[in-house]
């Protein structure tokens, strides 16, 4: 790292001692029996008597339940987290391999205890009305929900055993070999990160050339990528069609606590308004003066500003300070990130790329990865992030079992984190073309989170039903489907080239979470009318937003949001939205045409 790239983040690396102090931890060995033992004890002790426990009996048994399920989640994340920092240790593969197995053999002995749940008469079902279980009852009603796709006990316990071989071993092997990936340019050998900084880069020619060293890469590992990608594909649809899940995202949407048609309301709504994304990027041409607009120029900065690197002691004052304009609790717990060494920011040689809330364990705390940079996007993801630490840190008091939202509104307090950050840089900037330029940024991260994102369900929709119509795939029909999913968003205001149609090969979300993107989108286009409600309101929403963040998964996603004012089941609420993203691209081109660039 060169003098001019050095942020102050280089020795902000998280302290794991909350949880354990090192992968040798004596009592991270005597967890790893404890864990074992109580699963073991919980299933002598009620097995088969679930259909039989009176209310005062069922809080007992999930106090129990929720407490083994937490120490063997505790295991899980230290595992997962110290893996993410250094994916080629093989002391952190080797725990990641255990802990795994460990949470697999205790979920194949607990998983009783749900079936038992889901298939147990009315009778005991309307427990969970009773006030004595009042504060389980969210959790409750919604594991019956899984009762059409339950399998027996047995059969839950085979998908719970192979998993740790099948898709968890491929999503990690992945990850490892992305981490490990490094890609020619310039002289230098970069991993993910440091290639793709560069597609931000002013310098056209810079772009185009980082954007082929990627390129060049992916087609190295193209092989495998595509090995695994079928595999994930393949994988899920057999446990659909065991489950009896009528699509491929049905299973996603159940655990969402949405519904098929709310979701395809969304898509259709978003894919209906990709004009919107063809007029920002008719602007952006018009602006740079190109008479084409290639994919590597998306993220190209529109006018030329010396943008030094932000230092994080700056990049953490600026976030706090914003957080605290809106509400001094939001700040102070996210004070606590940095003074408590909960953030791992540095970059290191083998470390993942991308960015990371964990929620962790309520009797702990999240922690948050990123690799900053120093760049204005970095920052912004340190916003991002700590909007969901924020999130995380509120919602623990809901227990292990109801701590974590569905992913539906997970992404509510990033996204609104974002925007208040975002708000205060504007407050700060006097200058009309840099105010424009940063306008065009937060138009493109917009895009890139409601756009983008329904761009890539609309790719995964077609890899997944594909694979289900004609079996293992090859990489030049994966790419057609890419490609063929990409260029509907774009239409003709930006020209994808060949080379491109290799970049969903290093997307781990298609991987670990089939499904998972349109979340992003769900929870933009939220925030979008949430964020107008507070400029109007004022007042008490900061608490009231609060206040919804800390139901975490506890109740029904619309019900959490209602008191903000939000209704996720009317069909106008994601026009809304999306207006409010076109207003924004309206404003951006009236102040291009007062700069007096070359409108056409």
């Amino acid at each position: 790292m060169s003098a001019a790239q050095v942020t102050g983040a280089e020795n902000v690396q998280w302290d794991l001692g909350d949880l354990y102090s090192g992968v040798d931890d004596p009592t991270l060995q005597q967890d790893l029996e404890r864990v074992l033992e109580q699963a073991q004890q919980f299933a002598q002790n009620y097995k088969g008597r679930v259909e039989g426990l009176d209310a005062s009996q069922l809080l007992t048994a999930l106090q129990e339940y929720e407490a083994i399920k937490e120490l063997s989640g505790r295991m899980a994340s230290y595992a997962s987290l110290s893996w993410t920092t250094d994916t080629l240790n093989p002391d952190y593969g080797r725990l990641m391999s255990l802990t795994q197995r460990r949470a697999s053999e205790v979920t194949q002995l607990l998983v009783f205890f749900s079936l038992e749940w889901m298939k147990a008469s009315e009778e005991t079902a309307a427990l969970a009305d009773d006030p004595v279980l009042a504060h389980y009852q969210h959790y409750l009603k919604l594991t019956r929900l899984g009762a059409p796709y339950a399998l027996g006990e047995k059969e839950e316990q085979l998908v719970s055993e192979l998993s740790l071989t099948g898709m968890e071993a491929w999503e990690r092997y992945f990850g490892e070999v992305l981490s490990a990936a490094r890609y020619e340019f310039e002289g230098e050998r970069l991993n993910q990160s440091e290639i793709l900084r560069n597609v931000y880069h002013p310098d056209r020619t810079r772009r185009q050339g980082a954007a082929d060293a990627f390129t060049a890469g992916l087609q190295t590992l193209a092989h495998t990528t595509t090995f695994v990608f079928n595999q994930m594909a393949l994988n899920k649809h057999s446990i659909d069609k065991v489950r009896g899940f009528p699509t491929w995202v049905s299973e996603r949407n159940l655990w969402n606590q949405t519904d098929d048609q709310t979701v395809e309301t969304l898509i259709d709504s978003v894919t209906g308004r990709y004009d919107i994304v063809a007029r920002y990027y008719t602007l952006v041409r018009q602006m740079l003066g190109y008479d084409t607009l290639y994919e590597y120029d998306r993220y190209a900065p529109v006018m030329q500003f010396e943008q030094s690197v932000m230092q994080w002691g700056d990049a953490r004052e600026l976030v706090l300070s914003s957080f605290n304009a809106f509400s001094p609790q939001m700040s102070g717990i996210a004070a606590q990130f940095f003074e408590k060494n909960w953030i791992d920011a540095a970059l290191k040689p083998n470390k993942r790329g991308g960015a990371y809330s964990h929620s962790v364990v309520p009797s702990v705390h999240p922690y948050i990865f990123m690799n900053y940079t120093g760049e204005p996007r970095t920052v912004m993801t340190l916003a991002h992030e700590l909007g969901h630490g924020v999130h995380q840190f509120l919602s623990r008091s809901r227990g292990y079992l109801q701590a974590d939202s569905p992913l539906t509104t997970a992404e509510m307090a990033s996204t609104f984190a974002e925007m208040l950050v975002f708000d205060a840089i504007m407050a700060q900037t006097d200058d009309p073309k840099q105010r424009l330029s940063m306008r065009m940024e937060k138009i493109a991260d917009t895009f890139a989170t409601v756009f983008r994102q329904i761009s890539l369900n609309r790719f995964e929709h077609a890899l997944h039903t594909t694979v289900r119509q004609e079996g293992e795939l090859t990489t030049a029909r994966i790419s057609e489907l890419w490609m063929t999913s990409q260029q509907a968003m774009f239409g003709d205001s930006l020209t994808l080239r060949d080379e491109y149609s290799l970049w969903w090969s290093y997307i781990p979300h298609f991987i670990g979470s089939p499904g998972y993107v349109y979340a992003y989108a769900f929870g933009e286009l939220l925030v979008w009318a949430l964020y107008a409600r507070y400029q109007a309101e004022g007042g008490d929403f900061p608490q009231r937003y609060l206040d919804a963040l800390a139901t975490g998964g506890s109740v029904w996603p619309h019900d959490a949001v209602a008191p903000l004012g939000a209704d996720l089941q009317d069909p106008a609420f994601w026009q809304g939205g999306l207006s409010l993203i076109e207003d924004m691209v309206a404003l951006a081109e009236q102040e291009a045409e007062g700069l007096n660039f070359q409108m056409a």
